[in-house]
């Protein structure tokens, strides 16, 4: 059969859906900002893939480790450690705030959360996890069970003891408390509800340092030094979910040492893998001690796999040399500034929020009522799309339409330009469009 013919009737017929919009069009490659689909159109991809392309799609330093390993393994047996496992380790261990120093690695940021809430069970004996609202762990069971974003119903029950705390969203406040500035009585209000449901066998509180998929939502200045200490009254252990915020996705190397709060356990993921499949969890000698004795096992197909080691050397490597934290920041602010000027034009952007590379725009009816115009952000991502944008949409009734955006650290200048010409245009045509069908 025909590659082209394949490839369209694959597309179309053998396919699970797997939940979210398909392309109309396979993609053939990628690289840098952008990707290239089978009619030969170039892309300009604003959520790095699925936010893990952090280096820039099929960066010269992730070939060539690839290459490598093809030199010399590609997988091995769950018990033998390669090289390259142990110099990831020891470099981490060298950027990580203390006492985390000790990682073990997986393939995606399910299965890293996953690893770090039985780590939790085990080293407190506890099975009570407490999660944020609007919270993105994962789709496995644990990680599922604490995710509150979306993709929750219809699969029976969940992981027994998950609460859930209302999440700390000043534009958009769950508890109908605030408006702009959070105060945190969210968080109080959601433990003293906590603390009268709870048996009393706690475990963890798991939390992203962004909230992303719930909307890009920033916790106030202190949030999480009080969510630390609400986490240690309770002899609980405190995980950062850091799969969108390692590696220069905000700026740092990691959002626990910008915040100067370090948790007991952190996972980190996609920004690692530069593309490839690979995700660790992260705690310290004592917490690695605890869960040993209790005979702590996470034993799988691909635990400290070669291949993804050699590319997450490769990944921090390319950060440290192209000065990638620093130019997260730089981009970060002017994309932040082009995101405004947007905003003073177009009374249906309500909010501009976000850190580094990683932003917000959520879309409204009215800014002062702020009703959140779910058909108009449809509507709009759709036509980025035909314009050559990808952007990344969360559609939630609760939590608003909101556009995630997160290019390549590596973004330039004149694409973060386009980028905004490009979204500028779309929503301009898109509110003609429905201001004919409903008169506005």
């Amino acid at each position: 059969m025909n590659d082209e013919r394949a490839s369209a009737t694959g597309f179309r017929d053998h396919l699970i859906r797997y939940g979210g919009d398909a392309y109309p069009e396979v993609v053939e490659k990628a690289s840098g900002s952008y990707v290239i689909d089978a009619k030969g159109r170039r892309i300009l991809d604003f959520t790095s893939g699925q936010m893990c392309a952090t280096v820039g799609h099929n960066h010269p330093n992730i070939v060539a480790a690839i290459k490598r390993s093809c030199d010399s393994a590609l997988h091995l047996f769950s018990g033998m450690i390669p090289r390259s496992v142990v110099q990831l380790a020891d470099a981490l261990a060298k950027i990580l705030p203390p006492p985390l120093r000790k990682s073990l690695f997986v393939n995606t940021g399910s299965e890293s959360n996953e690893a770090a809430i039985k780590m939790a069970k085990l080293a407190t004996g506890g099975f009570e996890v407490v999660a944020l609202g609007g919270s993105w762990h994962g789709v496995t069971g644990n990680a599922g069970a604490v995710s509150f974003a979306s993709d929750r119903k219809g699969y029976g029950p969940g992981m027994p003891g998950t609460y859930v705390i209302p999440e700390p969203n000043a534009y958009r406040c769950p508890i109908r408390h605030c408006r702009d500035t959070c105060d945190r009585t969210c968080m109080k209000v959601g433990f003293d509800l906590y603390d009268m449901q709870s048996t009393g066998a706690r475990a963890a509180v798991i939390a992203e340092p962004v909230i992303s998929a719930g909307g890009v939502i920033v916790p106030p200045a202190g949030y999480f030094d009080a969510l630390a200490e609400e986490t240690r009254k309770r002899d609980m252990l405190l995980i950062f979910d850091e799969a969108q915020t390692a590696f220069g996705r905000l700026g740092h190397w990691f959002a626990a040492s910008h915040l100067g709060v370090t948790p007991d356990v952190m996972t980190v993921s996609k920004t690692l893998g530069g593309g490839v499949p690979l995700a660790a969890v992260i705690t310290s000698d004592a917490i690695e001690e605890a869960c040993h004795v209790r005979h702590f096992a996470f034993y799988t197909s691909h635990v400290c796999d070669p291949l993804p080691a050699t590319v997450g050397l490769a990944v921090l490597q390319t950060i440290e040399e192209e000065r990638l934290l620093e130019r997260s920041r730089e981009m970060g602010d002017y994309l932040a500034s082009r995101l405004v000027e947007l905003q003073s034009r177009h009374e249906e952007i309500g909010d501009v929020r976000g850190m580094g590379l990683l932003r917000g725009i959520e879309l409204v009816k009215d800014r002062e009522t702020r009703e959140p115009w779910h058909e108009l952000g449809a509507l709009t991502t759709t036509r980025c799309l035909e314009l050559g944008l990808s952007m990344n949409i969360r559609r939630r009734p609760e939590r608003g339409s909101v556009w995630r955006i997160a290019p390549p650290l590596t973004v330039a200048r004149e694409d973060v330009d386009l980028a905004v010409t490009i979204f500028d245009q779309a929503l301009a045509e898109m509110k003609a469009v429905v201001g004919k069908r409903t008169g506005r």
